[in-house]
């Protein structure tokens, strides 16, 4: 007995190192650290627009903030690619990537604000977009809980596509204006339009998850 217990001890350490092997090459997989790489980028640009505008840095940081962006955005289509392609989902991933998105633009939106390129009215829009975010968020979280998934719309994906190409926009500022003539107005424009698809497709997700409770309530 003795011997029946050390062995079924051994198999079940074996099992154990090789499931935690297993989840180690997946929370390292390449998907995953692309994500890693966008939340490492968030210090980067958000110290570039601190150091340019508060700070009263040279302008070339603003350039360096978006080419640090835009190679975020880049990891946020890479990742996805990758995770298809090589059969590389994981719910480690799936967990980290839409919080990696949410907290690079929440960064961004509100080092422009602090710089003052997004002001007065503008301000509703980025806090539209944060609320927004919020909102999902927590729907999305409750909605786990009931084991439903919400997928994303492609208007979702055209939103989160304008909005980023806004914040680009915003973030060059004035470097920008120097090069391109209205690029900050530009980028304002966009980032109205952003809000209001912001409104639509949060309403999408507010809607599903009112009828999943009332459906839980129900019950």
């Amino acid at each position: 007995m003795p011997t029946v217990d050390l062995q079924a001890s051994a198999v079940l350490v074996r099992g154990m190192n090789i499931a935690t092997t297993r989840g180690q090459a997946k929370t390292l997989s390449l998907p995953n650290i692309l994500t890693y790489a966008r939340i490492a980028a968030i210090p980067v640009v958000v110290g570039c627009i601190y150091a340019q505008a508060i700070m009263d840095g040279p302008l070339w940081l603003r350039w360096v903030a978006l080419a640090v962006f835009i190679a975020a955005g880049v990891t946020d289509f890479l990742d996805g690619y990758y995770a298809r392609i090589w059969d590389q989902h994981s719910a480690f991933g799936r967990m980290l990537d839409p919080i990696a998105d949410k907290l690079l633009v929440a960064s961004c939106l509100l080092m422009l604000a602090a710089d003052g390129i997004i002001h007065g009215w503008t301000l509703w829009a980025a806090i539209v977009i944060l609320c927004r975010e919020i909102l999902v968020s927590g729907l999305r979280e409750y909605l786990a809980a009931l084991r439903v998934s919400v997928p994303v719309t492609k208007l979702a994906k055209w939103k989160t596509t304008v909005q980023l190409i806004a914040i680009g926009f915003l973030l060059a500022g004035e470097a920008g204006d120097q090069v391109i003539p209205f690029t900050t107005k530009l980028g304002l424009l966009l980032l109205w339009i952003s809000a209001i698809f912001t409104i639509y497709t949060g309403w999408d997700y507010f809607r599903a998850g009112i009828h999943h409770l009332i459906e839980e309530d129900g019950g």
